[in-house]
């Protein structure tokens, strides 16, 4: 709005924007270190383009990896040379972490690749609450205002190790043909 707040039902209890954008940078700040790696899933700033390099200024972690989400389209299209703030920007990310193969996207899959080999999927996009946020199978949102401390999660403790304990579903049950091979161990 032109006096800076905007509808309560757009800022999940916030007052003004920038009131929950501090409690965001400070969540980060609290508990990313300077020369830890923070992989963001997308929405970096929503409010314009002059906001990508502010936020990014703000947050003190010096290794922050992009995967674009839909508000991100200055950055998507690199506009100004916003990519630079960035050690790299994706559109999607499988990456492996201790053996255990991480799919990263902004947007949540019902199928994602290897699935069907307990593949974790991590995403953000959806803002669902701490109760929500274990779907079925191997798939998290875990965006940090679902978190019940409001912080970002720790990739190993929080997700996968907590993943990887659960079995391996799709949202799509027996019709999803990936799972044909889970049928057919030995």
């Amino acid at each position: 709005m032109s006096d800076g707040s905007i509808p309560i039902a757009q800022t999940r209890d916030y007052r003004t924007l920038d009131h929950m954008n501090d409690d965001i940078v400070n969540a980060i700040n609290n508990v990313v270190n300077q020369d830890d790696i923070l992989i963001h899933l997308g929405d970096w700033s929503f409010g314009g383009i002059e906001n990508v390099e502010i936020f990014r200024n703000r947050i003190l972690c010096n290794n922050i990896y992009l995967v674009l989400g839909n508000h991100d389209h200055h950055i998507q299209r690199n506009k100004d040379n916003t990519q630079r703030f960035f050690i790299n920007v994706f559109d999607y990310l499988e990456l492996m972490y201790n053996k255990t193969m991480v799919v990263l996207s902004h947007f949540p899959f019902s199928s994602w690749n290897n699935l069907n080999k307990g593949v974790v999927h991590l995403h953000g996009h959806t803002h669902l609450s701490e109760e929500k946020k274990n779907l079925l199978g191997r798939r998290m949102d875990v965006g940090l205002d679902g978190h019940k401390n409001f912080r970002p999660y720790d990739l190993k403790k929080e997700c996968i190790d907590v993943l990887t304990q659960k079995e391996i579903k799709s949202e799509f049950h027996t019709y999803d043909h990936h799972l044909d091979e889970l049928t057919r161990l030995p």
